[in-house]
């Protein structure tokens, strides 16, 4: 799911989760058919969860676990699972393993999330298509970076290249399609504006979204201990930066 539309939509109160094949040796943990907040955050705590619990050694059988906005990819080993519990089937093996771990989760509180502001230049170049977002949004480009940086906003999950976030939701006055024609490079640091959300490039790649700025933070750096520099859960607030001072941090991040 690589983007949503920002129309919330209610949500029952119990907490619920259903389990969807995906192949024969992974299993989808889907906490809702359209996005919202609450099922955004059970996807990311889930995940959290898990790869505590693979790092612990406390999930024999299970190889990978990939969040996305409303659900959670679980990878496992059939031919383990088969071993463990002869009983089942390794799919039924690994959703009653799953389904242990979803029903001992749900009391546990949330966590506070880690908070990072971003600096964003929104001016000239770096911002190629600020007037188009503007018009379309019937607001002026100072009124759209106002409710682009004016408050704390969820990483819903990362994805699509190593890096690469996606962040909402923000007010439904930044509601707009992404532009009719991608480009076929967008630089790294861009942040791009469609559906509520923002994403940043991590490194040069092709793209459909509006560019509303540019970051001098890297989002993805190998060497690094995590290499991302955000994840699912995290909360971000933009910070309007002029083009003199994205020159300045960016030459500081080299």
């Amino acid at each position: 799911m690589s983007d949503v539309d920002c129309e919330f939509r209610p949500v029952r109160a119990e907490q619920c989760w259903q389990f969807e094949p995906c192949g024969d040796s992974c299993i989808v943990v889907v906490f809702a058919t359209v996005f919202s907040a609450h099922a955004n955050r059970r996807a990311v705590a889930f995940s959290a969860t898990l790869h505590d619990l693979l790092t612990r050694g406390l999930l024999s059988g299970v190889t990978d676990v990939i969040p996305a906005m409303v659900s959670v990819g679980v990878h496992y080993s059939p031919d383990v699972f088969a071993t463990l519990y002869p009983e089942l089937s390794p799919y039924d093996a690994v959703a009653h393993v799953l389904d242990n771990a979803l029903t001992q989760q749900q009391n546990v509180p949330r966590v506070t999330p880690k908070r990072l502001e971003i600096p964003v230049c929104y001016e000239g170049d770096y911002a190629p298509d600020l007037l188009d977002i503007a018009s379309a949004c019937n607001m002026s480009p100072g009124e759209v970076i106002a409710a682009h940086s004016g408050q704390w906003v969820d990483v819903l999950m990362v994805g699509f290249a190593p890096g690469h976030p996606y962040i909402g939701m923000h007010p439904p006055a930044l509601k707009l399609a992404r532009r009719a024609v991608p480009r076929t490079l967008v630089k790294q640091g861009s942040v791009g504006l469609a559906n509520c959300q923002s994403v940043i490039y991590p490194a040069d790649l092709p793209g459909g979204w509006n560019i509303i700025g540019r970051t001098p933070l890297p989002m993805f750096t190998p060497a690094n201990q995590p290499p991302c520099l955000l994840s699912g859960g995290d909360q971000v607030r933009f910070v309007p930066i002029t083009a003199r001072e994205f020159e300045q941090l960016a030459g500081a991040t080299r």
